[in-house]
C-alpha cells in the first residue's frame, strides 16, 4: 500500500483527522525533499497517527505577531534527525503544517515582505524593502534567520542580519536606527527547547497592529506551498551582516535606562547574573559593568545552548531558573540575583532581605518598584512636575497588578491599560509619537526627526503637545524604561533594577523594606496565576470549549464566592484613560464579592489557558503588615482552587 492510500485509510478508520488528511495529501503532491517524503512514510508505516495529527492537523497559524510552536516533533524521525549538531539539533526541522519548518517559515517571510511591498508602494515610496532579523540561540534559529534573509533578498529587498544570537529589544530599536520597514526575531522566547517562532516588526519598531496585522496575515495565507520550493536553498550573496556599530548605537540608547546613574557611585552593587544560555551575556553584562555594578556571572549558564540544559524551563518566571544564580548570591553576599530569558526581553530578580536570604520577586511585584522609583525619581530630577500630570503617563496590561493604577494615581499621573502582549504599549507609544509630530507640522510648521530629537527635548515637547511615556510593563516580566525601543527590554530592565537596587542599597534599606513601604502607602496586593496546558489537536480544543462556556455561560459563583460583575472584551466597547477603543479579544475579567477579580484568556504563545487573580487589602500600621499578608494569600490560594476547578470542567465539556 503506498502512503498516500495508507493515509486515506486511516481517515477513513478515524485515526486521522480530515484536515490531516487534506493536508498530508496537499504537502505530497508538493515537490518535498526527499527527506521530508522520507520522514512522512516513516511516521504512516510507524502507524504514528497521533503524531501526523499534531503535526498536520492545521495550517501553523500566522497570528498578529507572528509564529510560534514546535519546530521538533513529538518524534523525530531518523529522516529528520540525520546527523545532529553537538549540541542535539536535527539536521531538519520537522516536517508538518503545523510545525515551524522551512516551508512554514517561507510562507511567512514571502507574505511578509509582500505586504511590506503594497504598503511602500500605496504610500508612493518607491525604495526596496528592507527587513532586519534577529535570532536568539535556539534549534534552527541561525538557519531560520539566514533563510528568511535569503528569501527577502531573492524577492528583490534588502535584509540586515547580526553576526551572532542578539535579543528582540535589539531587533526593535535596529528597525527604526537603520530606518528599516520591517524586522523579524528568530525566537520562541521562554517556550520548551522543542519549540521555536517568527515574531514580526513594523517600520515603528513595534510588532505589528492593526491594519498591518491582519493585511500580513492575509499575505501569508495567500502564499501556496508550491511556491516555496524554489526558494529553500540559500543565497547570502545580498544579505548585509551589521557589525560593531549597530551593536554600540543599542547600547547607547540602553543606558539611558538609568535616570539617575551617580547612585552607583554611591554604593558598590553587587549583581549575580544568568542569561540562562541566551543572549543575556551579550548586552546586559556590558550595561550594568559599564553603569559601575559588580557583576558575577553564573559560569554554567552564560554559554549559548539551545538544549537549556541546567534548567527543566529557560523562564525567568519559574523559581527554578534562578536557582543557580540564589545560590551563588548567597554563598558570596551579593546584593541581587538577575536572570534574563533566551531571547532577553524579560527579566526575573531576586533580592537580598534583611535576614542575608535571597527573596524571589513576582513580575508584579517588580514593576511596582520600577513604577514607584521612576516617577519619584523623576519628580525629584523636575523631569516632570511634583504634583504629576495628566501629560505623563505609565501604561500596563489588563493582567498586571492594579497596585500599578494605584502608583499611577497616587503621582498624579495617566495610567492606560491596554490588552495583553506588549505591541500594544508600543501602539500607544507610537501614538503619542504621532500626535507630538502632528502639532508641531500643524502649530509651528515643524516636520520633527523625532528619532534625532534628544530624549530631554523629547520628553519637554511630549508634555507640552502630547503625553510622555514615563515607564510600561506587563506581568510576565517584561519592562520598558523609555521610548528608544519599542518592546519589552531586559537588557535596560536589569540597568533600571540595579538603578533602583543600588539608590535603595544606599539609603541603608533593602528591596524587601521598600516594597512593603509601597505596600503601606498603597495598600497590600498579591496576584496569583494559573496556567492549564492543552497541548495538540485535542488541546486546542479544550481550550476553545473554555474560552467559548465563559461567553455562552458566564461563571455566577466559584463555590461560596458569588461573581459581581463578568466583563467581555471580545463583546462589550472598552476605552482606555485616553480615550481610545481597545480591540476586541477573548479576554474576560470577573469580579468577584470579596473584592477579588480575575483575568482569563487563551495564551497567544503557548498551547495553555491563563488566568490572572487579583487580591489587595488596605494596611493601617505596619504591625498589621504581616497579617494582611497571610490573610490574603490564604483567601486566594482558595480562590485560585475553585477557579481551576471550574475550567477544568468547562475543558472536558
Amino acid at each position: 500500500m503506498s502512503t498516500l492510500s495508507a493515509i486515506q485509510a486511516a481517515g477513513q478508520a478515524g485515526q486521522l483527522l480530515p484536515s490531516t488528511v487534506q493536508n498530508l495529501s496537499a504537502w505530497l503532491s508538493a515537490s518535498l525533499p526527499s527527506w521530508a517524503v522520507a520522514s512522512i512514510d516513516e511516521l504512516v508505516a510507524a502507524g504514528s497517527w497521533e503524531e501526523l495529527n499534531n503535526r498536520f492537523y492545521r495550517d501553523m497559524e500566522f497570528g498578529t505577531g507572528g509564529i510560534r510552536g514546535r519546530t521538533i516533533g513529538f518524534v523525530t524521525t531518523k529522516a529528520e534527525s540525520g546527523t545532529p549538531s553537538p549540541q542535539g539539533t536535527p539536521a531538519h526541522a520537522a516536517i508538518g503544517s503545523n510545525i515551524l519548518n522551512d516551508f512554514t517559515l517561507s510562507r511567512a517571510t514571502v507574505g511578509l515582505y509582500r505586504y511590506t511591498k503594497k504598503y511602500l508602494s500605496a504610500a508612493g515610496r518607491a525604495e526596496a524593502p528592507a527587513l532586519v532579523i534577529a535570532h536568539d540561540v535556539r534549534h534552527f534559529s541561525r538557519h531560520f534567520c539566514e533563510l528568511a534573509a535569503s528569501i527577502w533578498t531573492r524577492l528583490g529587498g534588502n535584509a540586515y542580519i547580526f553576526e551572532g544570537p542578539r535579543s528582540t529589544p535589539q531587533l526593535s530599536f535596529s528597525v527604526r536606527y537603520l530606518k528599516a520597514h520591517a524586522g523579524v526575531v528568530i525566537t520562541a522566547s521562554h517556550n520548551p527547547p522543542h519549540d521555536n517562532g517568527f515574531k514580526a516588526y513594523f517600520e515603528d519598531g513595534a510588532q505589528v497592529v492593526a491594519p498591518h496585522d491582519k493585511g500580513i496575515v492575509a499575505e501569508v495565507n495567500a502564499v501556496p506551498l508550491g511556491d516555496l520550493a524554489r526558494l529553500l536553498e540559500k543565497d547570502m550573496s545580498r544579505v548585509v551582516t551589521l557589525g560593531r556599530p549597530a551593536d554600540d548605537a543599542y547600547l547607547a540608547v540602553a543606558s539611558k535606562a538609568a535616570i539617575d546613574p551617580s547612585v552607583f557611585k554611591k554604593t558598590k552593587l553587587k549583581v549575580a547574573f544568568t542569561a540562562i544560555h541566551g543572549t543575556g551575556g551579550v548586552m546586559s553584562v556590558p550595561l550594568l559593568v559599564h553603569a559601575g555594578a559588580e557583576v558575577h556571572e553564573v559560569k554554567e549558564q552564560m554559554a549559548f545552548d539551545p538544549r537549556f540544559p541546567t534548567v527543566k524551563s529557560p523562564n525567568p518566571e519559574n523559581a527554578e531558573a534562578l536557582k543557580l544564580a540564589v545560590e551563588l548570591a548567597e554563598k558570596n553576599d551579593y546584593d541581587v540575583v538577575m536572570a534574563t530569558d533566551p531571547d532577553c526581553d524579560r527579566v526575573g530578580v531576586a533580592v537580598r532581605g534583611r535576614d542575608g536570604k535571597q527573596h524571589l520577586l513576582t513580575g508584579n511585584q517588580i514593576g511596582a518598584l520600577l513604577a514607584e522609583y521612576r516617577l519619584t525619581k523623576y519628580k525629584e530630577l523636575g523631569i516632570i512636575p511634583a504634583a504629576g500630570s495628566d501629560k505623563v503617563a505609565i501604561i500596563k496590561t489588563y493582567v498586571t497588578t492594579s497596585l500599578q493604577d494605584a502608583i499611577g494615581r497616587g503621582h498624579g499621573v495617566k495610567v492606560i491599560n491596554t490588552l495583553t502582549g506588549f505591541k500594544w504599549i508600543g501602539a500607544k507609544i507610537m501614538g503619542y509619537e504621532g500626535q507630538l509630530k502632528s502639532a508641531l507640522l500643524s502649530e509651528q510648521g515643524i516636520a520633527l526627526d523625532y528619532d534625532a530629537t534628544p530624549f530631554e527635548s523629547r520628553v519637554k515637547l511630549l508634555q507640552k503637545h502630547s503625553t510622555f511615556y514615563a515607564f510600561g510593563c506587563e506581568e510576565s516580566y517584561g519592562y520598558l524604561p523609555n521610548d528608544y525601543v519599542r518592546d519589552k527590554d531586559g537588557n535596560a530592565a536589569c540597568l533600571m533594577f540595579a538603578e533602583l537596587c543600588a539608590a535603595v542599597k544606599a539609603q541603608g534599606k533593602t528591596v524587601p523594606e521598600y516594597l512593603d513601604e509601597i505596600y503601606l502607602k498603597y495598600g497590600f496586593y498579591l496576584e496569583g496565576v494559573i496556567n492549564l496546558y492543552y497541548e495538540g489537536a485535542t488541546g486546542a480544543a479544550k481550550i476553545k470549549r473554555i474560552l467559548e462556556t465563559y461567553r455562552s455561560a458566564p461563571p455566577k459563583a466559584f463555590g461560596d464566592v458569588a461573581v459581581a460583575k463578568f466583563q467581555d472584551f471580545g463583546v462589550e466597547v472598552f476605552k482606555d484613560a485616553d480615550g481610545e477603543a481597545i480591540p476586541k479579544q477573548d479576554l474576560y475579567l470577573v469580579t468577584l464579592a470579596n473584592g477579588y477579580s480575575f483575568a482569563a484568556r487563551g495564551s497567544g504563545t503557548e498551547p495553555k489557558m491563563k488566568f490572572y487573580v487579583f487580591a489587595s487589602a488596605p494596611v493601617k500600621n505596619a504591625a498589621e503588615l504581616a497579617t494582611v499578608k497571610g490573610q490574603v494569600k490564604t483567601e486566594l490560594d482558595r480562590v485560585k482552587a475553585l477557579i481551576e476547578a471550574d475550567a477544568q470542567k468547562r475543558a472536558e465539556g
